[in-house]
């Protein structure tokens, strides 16, 4: 079997991007996500969290 490994990717002003082998799980313990690319918000804005919604280019976020 070959070995995958995890991206994470900080995109300047914007979500970070997670690529490769994961699971995003929810708080409850189910997988809510097992597709890649991923892209979690990182401005707190997004209606869509974990996930990026596009906010922060409507927020000013710029870290």
């Amino acid at each position: 079997m070959e070995k995958v490994n995890t991206l994470f990717k900080v995109n300047e002003g914007g979500p970070l991007e997670v690529t490769g082998n994961f699971r995003v799980v929810n708080s409850g313990g189910k997988i809510i996500e097992n597709k890649e690319p991923v892209y979690l918000c990182r401005c707190g804005g997004s209606s869509n969290k974990p996930y990026c919604d596009g906010s922060h280019n409507r927020n000013g976020f710029s870290i």
